[in-house]
């Protein structure tokens, strides 16, 4: 797969406007600026489906000896192995989880199949405009070996080591040596050795390479974002009410295409913390539009009262409720339309309500009696997926 093929990759955002299509977030120049960094890196797409690489720097492919089309498209644990430290993978999981940077030693594979150590450096790409996370950038800086710790503890430095010796956990034959009481004893490390090494540290010198290489990746992003008039940073910019989200859950909820919204009872006039895209496309608002809002804006002159108090009864009562209701949506004409909707409590794993979510089907015709007025099962569907997101996250309750 190709990154022109790669659909809603690094240069496409999900966001919905007047129908469904894929706004352009960067500039068309971007590959060409990334491919000129020197840097061995690759960037990812949470929102697609398993996480893939949808850029690979020439770098990372020189270092790993795959080409471009057999890294775009797969995930980052293609390219580990058996020996591959489970505890790192688990930090950077859960470094992902929380949309938070993390550096970690990790041993990688190369095509050949050959291992090597290298400093692992994700950070997560955020959107100005909404605080949700866009991509991650992972830099990998190859570790010179220099402090290499084996399954039993012990300790090699090879950093000022004879000309015959070429101590380097990076390399597929290398040789090492342990220095003990001023006498170096040779000590011959082949690509099974290798492996066995529990921890390879890298240096200061390393570390800050991967800081700079992070900081010159975010730096093109940023600048070729602003050609297209799509801010990306480097830190969250949240909205109101946007923060009260664990982003992992921010993640998990983007994968539902229905519409829905959700609702923290616990903040004050019960603002929405979360619009699906689909929901923007039916009623034609912006998300910074709609985050931090009280459902009721979608209401009008014309939107029967009743309904609202029967709503406003149900929530309070913390039960579902399913109403008919007139809605007005954001559209130039000020059109409005009937919202057949589902309205159910989301609890935590401790019993308490820790979100609303209101699922919405637009229906042609208020006293219709198709099918289509009563999708229970596809609204319910919706609610069991939001219910499973929000136990599988960290939340932030009242």
């Amino acid at each position: 797969m190709s990154i022109a093929q790669l659909p809603a990759s690094l240069f496409t955002a999900t966001e919905e406007k007047e129908g469904t299509f894929n706004a352009t977030r960067y500039s068309l120049w971007i590959k060409e600026a990334l491919d000129e960094l020197p840097h061995s890196f690759t960037i990812t797409d949470p929102f697609i489906s398993g996480h893939p690489i949808v850029f690979a720097s020439p770098g990372f492919l020189k270092m790993t000896g795959y080409s471009r089309e057999e890294v775009i498209g797969r995930n980052g644990r293609a390219f580990q192995g058996p020996k591959t430290n489970r505890r790192s993978i688990m930090e950077i999981r859960e470094a992902i989880r929380e949309e938070r940077a993390v550096q970690v030693s990790l041993l990688n594979y190369r095509k050949s199949g050959s291992p090597f150590w290298m400093l692992f450096h994700m950070i997560p790409v955020f959107g100005k405009e909404d605080g949700r996370v866009i991509h991650f950038v992972a830099v990998q800086v190859p570790i010179s070996g220099q402090n290499m710790r084996n399954g039993s503890g012990l300790r090699g430095d090879v950093s000022g080591l004879s000309e015959m010796v070429f101590g380097s956990c990076r390399r597929e034959v290398c040789l090492g040596s342990y220095v003990h009481q001023d006498r170096p004893v040779q000590v011959e490390l082949d690509e099974q050795e290798l492996e066995n090494w529990e921890h390879c540290e890298a240096s200061e010198s390393e570390k800050l390479k991967s800081a700079e290489a992070v900081s010159n990746v975010l730096s093109v992003l940023t600048r070729y974002s602003e050609f297209a008039g799509r801010l990306v940073c480097g830190k969250r910019n949240c909205l109101r009410g946007a923060d009260c989200l664990s982003s992992s859950l921010v993640i998990s909820l983007g994968r539902i295409k229905q519409s829905f919204v959700l609702t923290n009872p616990c903040l004050p006039d019960m603002p929405i913390v979360y619009a699906s895209d689909a929901f923007l496309t039916l009623t034609g608002y912006k998300r910074h539009e709609v985050l931090g809002q009280n459902c009721r804006f979608l209401s009008g002159v014309d939107t029967d009262s009743s309904v609202l108090y029967e709503m406003k009864e149900c929530i309070l009562k913390g039960q579902p409720c399913t109403v008919q209701i007139l809605n007005y949506s954001n559209r130039k004409d000020e059109s409005t339309f009937w919202n057949l909707l589902h309205i159910s409590p989301v609890r935590n794993a401790s019993g308490k309500t820790a979100y609303f979510v209101g699922v919405q089907v637009e229906a042609s015709c208020r006293d219709s009696e198709s099918k289509e007025l009563r999708p229970e099962t596809r609204q319910l569907s919706v609610v069991g997926a939001v219910r499973v997101a929000v136990r599988s996250s960290f939340m932030v309750t009242c």
